[in-house]
C-alpha cells in the first residue's frame, strides 16, 4: 500500500470518528422530547430555530457520515474506484441561518459550528480526490498503472 492511501485511510479512520461523536451529541442535543415549552413567543422562536437548525446540523453529519462510510468500503475493497468517483460525492450542505444561531444557546452554535467546520473540511478531502482522479481514465490503464506498481514495490 502506497503512503498516499495510508495516511488518507487513517485521516478518513480519523474523521469517521469524529462525525460518529458529532453524530451521537447532535441526537442528544437536538432530541427535543426532554425540552418543555412554557408557550412563550420567543419559547416558540427559539423551538423553532431549534428543529430547523437540528435538522440542518443532522443531515449535514449524515451526509458526511455516508462519504466516509463509501470512503471506508473503498479502502476495505468492498467499492471500486469507478463506484467511489461515481456513487461517492459529498452532498451539498446548507448553511446555518445566522438568524436562528442568534436564538440558540451557546452550546449548541457551538455544536452547529463543529458540525459546519467538519464538512468543510471533508469537502475540501473530496474535491482534492476528485480533481486527482480524471473522469476519463481508461481501465486498461489504471491495470497496467496496477501491474507496474507491483513489481516495482517487489
Amino acid at each position: 500500500m502506497d503512503m498516499q492511501k495510508t495516511i488518507t485511510q487513517q485521516i478518513i479512520e480519523d474523521l469517521y470518528t469524529e462525525a460518529l461523536m458529532l453524530a451521537d451529541e447532535a441526537r442528544s442535543v437536538f432530541d427535543m422530547r426532554d425540552q418543555e415549552s412554557d408557550g412563550s413567543k420567543s419559547s416558540n422562536e427559539m423551538r423553532i430555530a431549534l428543529s430547523i437548525e437540528g435538522l440542518r446540523t443532522t443531515t449535514r453529519v449524515m451526509h458526511v457520515l455516508a462519504w466516509l462510510l463509501n470512503q471506508r468500503a473503498y479502502f476495505s475493497g468492498e467499492l471500486s474506484a469507478q463506484q467511489l468517483e461515481r456513487h461517492g460525492s459529498l452532498g451539498e450542505d446548507r448553511p446555518s441561518d445566522p438568524k436562528n444561531l442568534a436564538i440558540l444557546p451557546l452550546t449548541i452554535r457551538s455544536l452547529i459550528r463543529d458540525s459546519e467546520r467538519l464538512q468543510k473540511r471533508v469537502a475540501r478531502i473530496d474535491a482534492e480526490q476528485r480533481a486527482r482522479t480524471p473522469a476519463n481514465d481508461d481501465p486498461v490503464g489504471l491495470l497496467q498503472g496496477r501491474i507496474a506498481q507491483a513489481f516495482t514495490a517487489v
